[in-house]
């Protein structure tokens, strides 16, 4: 085979730890109707990869040769028949709405229905673009969408030094919402400050349900966003007003969630698929992202880039290290 029937991808034959990502070279065919073949130059990391990996996130890997990663922007290279809305030449973004088993964009180049594509913003550089758009979507549909967060709610962000996190913090701010960040240790505070949390609670040492009232004097938060769940999800209905909402989005913990049991109050689970894959969820989420993007009011926090595929098993150590702040990327 020639070198445009050929992709160098990383694939995984064992569920397992960041060691049983490999580099193969695997076929690349051309793009069928309604498809579009992308030149990939820069990949975001998201904890759902390392839950995939190792066998803990809400669909299995069909092993061997499972593809991995849900986020990439690149540049298209071929169209499909039927496909009108790009053209090669034209930068885009992986959209997250498709099962990454099959699809996972870990590549150098790859090939993925329309319908999983959004357009990058003018200006956007590779990496930028690799690194927002999971993250602020997510934000936006968890928090907006399902939390319906308005212009001066208060909102408790948990896990707010995740790269989701980081984004929710921009995202509250942007809408005139009020970010309360939760992180376990303090180290982070400093951070999450400069970020523009109106309040940082380390739970390693402080009470969030008492921190939170005092913060707002009382009366709560009108919004939960967790990224953690497990029977802690229960103690932020205690840091929620009267009929607040509690968005549950992820499950850092394992352990199943428990219910808040100070009614009335809402419970919402969100799954960011069930907005991205309508084109009119994709729309709302793309109009609001680029324009954040291009104001500058959005502007993801990279912790760190790496270089090639070969570096993608330290980049899923690093990321499950828990040290960093933000967004891990790595540059094909």
């Amino acid at each position: 085979m020639g070198d445009d029937t050929m992709t160098r991808a990383v694939l995984f034959h064992e569920l397992g730890g960041p060691e049983v990502l490999t580099v193969e070279e695997v076929p690349l065919r051309a793009p069928g109707p309604g498809e579009l073949r992308i030149r990939v130059e820069a990949i975001g990391l998201n904890r759902a990869d390392a839950l995939f990996r190792s066998g803990t996130y809400h669909y299995r890997a069909t092993l061997p040769g499972s593809r991995l990663g849900y986020e990439a922007a690149g540049v298209v290279e071929e169209v499909g028949e039927g496909v009108t809305a790009y053209a090669p030449g034209d930068a885009v973004m992986a959209a997250a709405n498709f099962d990454f088993g099959v699809h996972g964009v870990y590549a150098e180049r790859v090939v993925l229905a329309e319908e999983y594509v959004v357009a990058r913003p003018t200006g956007v550089d590779a990496v930028t673009a690799a690194a927002a758009w999971l993250t602020y979507s997510t934000a936006y549909g968890g928090m907006v969408e399902a939390g319906g967060l308005r212009p001066g709610d208060e909102v408790v962000i948990t896990g707010a030094s995740s790269g989701v996190g980081t984004a929710a913090i921009q995202t509250a701010l942007r809408i005139g919402a009020v970010p309360i960040a939760t992180t376990r240790g303090a180290g982070k505070r400093e951070r999450l400050l400069a970020l523009g949390a109106a309040r940082v609670i380390a739970t390693d040492t402080e009470d969030l349900v008492a921190e939170v009232r005092r913060h707002t004097g009382g009366r709560g938060a009108r919004v939960a966003f967790d990224a953690i769940g497990g029977p802690g999800f229960a103690e932020l209905g205690g840091a929620l007003e009267r009929g607040g909402t509690a968005v549950l989005y992820g499950w850092l913990d394992p352990r199943p969630a428990a219910v808040p049991l100070n009614w009335p109050l809402t419970v919402r689970g969100y799954a960011n698929g069930a907005v991205v894959r309508t084109p009119e969820g994709r729309a709302r989420m793309a109009g609001f992202i680029g324009s954040g993007l291009r104001d500058g009011s959005l502007a993801p926090v990279i912790a760190e880039t790496f270089e090639g595929l070969a570096a993608i098993p330290d980049a899923h150590r690093l990321m499950e290290s828990n040290t960093h702040t933000g967004k891990i990327v790595v540059r094909v």
